[in-house]
């Protein structure tokens, strides 16, 4: 119970990032934004000066986003709805805002009924800059480079609370401009010390040596509230702690901030809570939610019947970070080029897939599920078998290591480079003979490798599964591998 003291103020901050999916996660044991939005309705009434933040990445990439509704794709209206339901207070960009096209960002921030701000990140048309705006009733308004709370006190002036924020510049897209981070951040910092804020909290998307770099060199951010790892961190620096919660609402910091308005002293407690099936759902949030599920469960079980059906069970996890599978050969990488490969009455001799299709930009830890698979590739495909040359083959496995990084990296299966030499199966691949590689439809269509298509001289043939073959969808074939290679006791 907290202890009342005439001269303290207390603040709690609300805080989640890296949020992807609105409803529970692994069966429904962990996550959930209803059971967020109990918490903190539940924090919100007994304490009036709170506030609910999002620390970045929470339009993109989610399975639901994918689906489309009257010919458009939902692309994060799903969460832009529970958000203004939950009542959220503010929120920053991360790197996967921009995975959506201009328009559909756009549509988003006008959706909006919370704070946006951003200190670093611009609108770019050609040589033509500008911050971001919202669109309200005809009105565009910026989305500015700070916020300030003012706190009433019983005193001739409120207290200040100011927030500024900047993201990493991970993902660059024509129509955004990244000015330095660590510039826009000193600069927002110094326009609300002239605004006279008597408590700086950073909300920010940058990886945890730039948060620790703003910590470091700006003395007086008295918090900040991140994102992007994904795993939940409390890190001390000469300056400011750094706090980032789990990806996924798993977790939730609340900050109890203490501000004695005599001393003019801030002591901040941080209490990281596990966000699971013990804790309570807010109705008015889950209704939300479901309805939303119910769209999604329709999709996918026209592919598959159970979608929460235990398929798998991992000891270690399995990263499917975008880091990970656009620049290493991954254990899921490995798993899912394995079952392309196998998804034939004659398996393929080996198997590509470039790893910018995998879409889940987290971790897969105990049970897996078939809707797992779904949000590991959320727009599908077929499965093709296609023979071609190896000298062709080269080239493509070539192109696909130099472009660690991107998502034209190539995940493999039977496929090894020794030495800067291509092996299939532990042999060269030999230049006059061709080979049988099971390939996604989508890298066959030449986006991320433009010489790799159907017209090239050194595909031979290409055979297209059947609808009622399980390469016909990847995410089925993926499935029914998993399903075959584990057994549940």
């Amino acid at each position: 119970m907290e202890v009342k003291d005439k001269d303290t103020v207390v603040i709690k901050l609300i805080q989640v990032n890296d949020v992807y999916e609105i409803a529970p996660l692994k069966g429904g044991k962990v996550g959930g934004m209803a059971r967020v939005g109990h918490i903190s309705d539940s924090i919100k009434k007994a304490f009036p000066n709170s506030y609910l933040v999002m620390g970045g990445d929470f339009l993109n990439p989610s399975l639901l986003g994918t689906l489309k509704i009257d010919g458009k794709r939902i692309k994060g209206k799903q969460m832009i709805e529970v958000m203004n339901a939950m009542d959220f207070d503010i929120a920053t960009f991360g790197n996967h805002e921009f995975d959506l096209n201009l328009n559909e960002l756009q549509d988003r921030l006008n959706e909006s009924e919370f704070q946006w701000t951003s200190a670093n990140v611009f609108q770019k048309n050609g040589e033509d800059i500008r911050v971001f705006n919202t669109i309200k009733n005809g009105d565009s308004i910026p989305i500015p480079e700070k916020v300030i709370y003012d706190i009433p006190i019983g005193k001739e002036y409120p207290l200040r609370l100011g927030f500024f924020s900047v993201t990493l510049d991970s993902n660059p897209v024509d129509w955004v401009y990244y000015s330095d981070y660590m510039l826009e951040a000193r600069s927002a910092y110094t326009a609300l010390e002239q605004s006279r804020a008597d408590i700086i909290i950073g909300l920010t998307h940058l990886s945890i040596d730039q948060d620790k770099v703003i910590a470091e060199s700006l003395p007086g951010v008295a918090l900040i509230m991140g994102g992007h790892e994904h795993k939940n961190m409390l890190v001390s620096t000469s300056g400011a702690t750094i706090a980032k919660a789990d990806a996924n609402a798993k977790t939730v910091y609340v900050h109890t901030l203490r501000y004695n308005t005599k001393t003019e002293q801030l002591k901040i407690d941080s209490e990281l809570l596990a966000i699971n099936d013990k804790v309570s759902s807010l109705s008015s949030i889950k209704e939300i939610v479901d309805r939303w599920e119910k769209v999604l469960d329709a999709e996918i079980k026209q592919v598959i019947a159970n979608p929460y059906e235990i398929i798998y069970e991992t000891q270690v996890p399995l990263v499917v970070t975008d880091a990970a599978n656009r620049s290493t050969q991954s254990d899921l990488g490995i798993i899912i080029t394995e079952a392309m490969a196998k998804g034939f009455d004659i398996p393929a001799e080996a198997a590509i897939v470039n790893g910018g299709s995998f879409r889940l930009d987290d971790t897969l830890e105990g049970e897996i599920t078939s809707i797992d698979i779904f949000r590991v590739l959320p727009f599908g495909g077929i499965v093709l078998k296609v023979e071609m040359m190896g000298a062709l083959l080269k080239e493509v496995l070539d192109y696909g290591e130099s472009q660690k990084g991107t998502g034209a990296f190539l995940q493999r299966y039977n496929i090894e480079n020794k030495n800067g030499v291509w092996l299939i199966n532990g042999v060269n691949i030999n230049e006059d003979q061709s080979y049988t590689i099971a390939v996604s439809d989508f890298l066959l269509k030449g986006y991320d490798i433009p010489f790799l298509t159907p017209q090239n001289k050194g595909v031979i043939n290409v055979y297209n599964p059947k609808a009622f073959e399980p390469a016909y969808d990847i995410r089925k074939t993926v499935i029914d591998f998993m399903k075959r290679s584990y057994t549940l006791d």
